[in-house]
């Protein structure tokens, strides 16, 4: 064989190396991308009143909540959450208590339920919004907390 083909073969065999090369390392940055794509149709909805058939009012949020704490083995009724609710908050599902102990202490009391992050993390329910503000998340965490302290919601009738 000549030295100039030998030549062209080497240069040709040296070309479609690197191009497997970068056709494989394209692939392997596509990945991700595919699995990110296929994880996040897997991820579940975060529960709302809204994503659960509920209105967006107070009544959506507690009867959403309800169903999510009926899921879950969480005790409490309409009537003991809405008491509460009216209490802590009146309503107003951002609500930030800026003047107790919890708030001279750094973690001020949020949310319908007035729960401090640390309670809202511990008590936390699954498939629930991670933020304290958001009306079911707050609920059914608190509803959690008072299960697991006072046996329901519906016994607690002061500040929790």
């Amino acid at each position: 064989m000549p030295a100039a083909a030998q030549h062209r073969r080497t240069r040709t065999s040296r070309l479609a190396r690197k191009l497997a090369v970068a056709g494989t390392g394209v692939a392997v940055l596509a990945l991700p991308l595919i699995g990110a794509t296929s994880a996040s149709a897997a991820t579940p909805t975060v529960q709302t009143a809204t994503t659960l058939g509920y209105s967006n009012t107070l009544d959506g949020w507690i009867r959403a909540s309800l169903a999510v704490m009926a899921e879950h083995g969480i005790p409490g009724s309409y009537d003991g959450i809405y008491r509460n609710v009216i209490r802590e908050s009146s309503g107003n599902p951002y609500a930030i208590n800026l003047w107790d102990s919890n708030a001279a202490a750094g973690t001020p009391s949020k949310g319908l339920l007035q729960v401090i992050d640390p309670t809202f993390n511990a008590y936390h329910v699954a498939n629930t919004s991670w933020d304290p503000y958001d009306p079911v998340a707050n609920i059914t965490a608190a509803c959690n907390y008072a299960a697991q302290r006072y046996g329901s919601i519906d016994n607690v009738f002061g500040a929790y």
